[in-house]
C-alpha cells in the first residue's frame, strides 16, 4: 500500500523566527487533510551542523474522512535552503477527536521539500492505535 503525505507550504518568515503553516493531503492507511503549525525552530549551525538545516517542531491536526481529527507533537528536520531540500518528521500521536480521542503511536515522514514551488511531498511509515 502507497503512503504519502503533501504539503502546501504557506508562508516562510526567516529561519530563526520560523511560522510555516503547512497543510495538504494524507492518503494510504491515514487518509484525510493535513495541517502542521510550527511552535518553534533552531538552526542546525546551534549545535554545529550545516547551515542549510534546520530543526523544527510543532501540532499536527490530520482531519480524517470520517471526521475526526488525529492529533500529534510533530518534530523534524528541514532542508530550506540548498537544492536538496530534504526533510524528516517524526509525529507522536496523543489524541483527537471521536473515535480518535484516545489515539497514539507515531509514524516517520521523510520527503523532499521546493523552495522554489513552495511545496514538500514524501511518505510515511508508523503505527496508529485509536483504543
Amino acid at each position: 500500500m502507497t503512503r504519502a503525505l503533501v504539503f502546501l507550504v504557506a508562508a516562510v518568515v526567516g529561519l530563526v523566527a520560523w511560522s510555516v503553516p503547512m497543510a495538504g493531503r494524507v492518503w494510504g492507511g491515514i487518509q484525510g487533510n493535513y495541517q502542521f503549525v510550527s511552535t518553534g525552530i533552531l538552526p542546525s549551525t546551534a549545535i554545529a551542523g550545516p547551515p542549510e538545516i534546520s530543526f523544527f517542531t510543532g501540532r499536527s491536526t490530520i482531519a480524517l474522512k470520517s471526521g475526526d481529527q488525529l492529533l500529534g507533537a510533530d518534530t523534524g528536520s528541514i532542508d530550506l535552503v540548498s537544492p536538496f531540500g530534504g526533510g524528516a518528521s517524526l509525529i507522536t500521536f496523543d489524541g483527537g477527536t471521536g473515535s480518535m480521542s484516545n489515539a497514539t503511536g507515531q509514524i516517520r515522514l521523510r520527503g523532499e521539500f521546493s523552495a522554489s514551488e513552495g511545496t514538500t511531498a514524501g511518505d510515511y511509515l508508523g503505527t496508529l492505535c485509536s483504543q
